[in-house]
């Protein structure tokens, strides 16, 4: 009975991932095309294609379960992409931008992380042993990218600190301005 139960969970999750993932090939364009940064937009783009290879294995593993990938929303990863789409409508600019845009990017590698890993283990654990090779290879991948992710963050996130700062001198310097004529008026 258990067997089945758990049988039943993973069947019902791998609907859930291969709807996150349909999503996902929505969302990457959107996101590709809001990245400033040409690795950014290269990373997103290179991505996107892999995601589609990610769907073909997960249809794979249905058809050779004898089930239908379909009939789940992934409430999840709805959330994520509702917060990337409302990061990118920001007025985020430049580097700021991008840092958004792999905060967004990561928070969705995270995800998926957790549910490959979650579902491959129940694929070994059910004897699917050609699903849970599947299933690993793309969480390999998933972590891979979240690795590009952060490398690219490192100096994403030091170019809109940058950014900031010349910004918040600007600011600065527009302050001290009038202050400045006043004191020469003066003297």
């Amino acid at each position: 009975m258990e067997h089945k139960a758990l049988r039943k969970l993973y069947i019902d999750e791998l609907k859930d991932i291969y709807d996150a993932e349909n999503q996902l090939v929505k969302a990457l364009p959107k996101m590709a095309k809001a990245a400033t940064s040409e690795k950014l937009r290269a990373g997103f783009e290179s991505h996107l294609e892999q995601t589609r290879g990610h769907i073909a294995r997960v249809q794979e593993i249905f058809k050779a379960l004898g089930e239908k990938p379909t009939g789940k929303k992934c409430k999840g990863m709805m959330g994520l992409v509702k917060e990337g789409q409302e990061m990118i409508d920001e007025d985020f600019e430049g580097e700021v931008m991008d840092a958004a845009l792999i905060s967004a990017a990561q928070r969705v590698e995270h995800y998926e992380i957790a549910a490959y890993g979650c579902v491959a283990t129940w694929a070994e654990l059910l004897g699917e042993s050609e699903a849970n090779a599947l299933l690993k290879q793309t969480l390999q991948e998933e972590k891979e990218t979240n690795h590009k992710l952060t490398v690219l963050s490192e100096e994403i996130n030091v170019q809109a600190k940058g950014e900031g700062d010349k910004e918040q001198a600007g600011q600065e310097e527009e302050a001290a301005m009038p202050h400045r004529k006043a004191r020469g008026a003066h003297a």
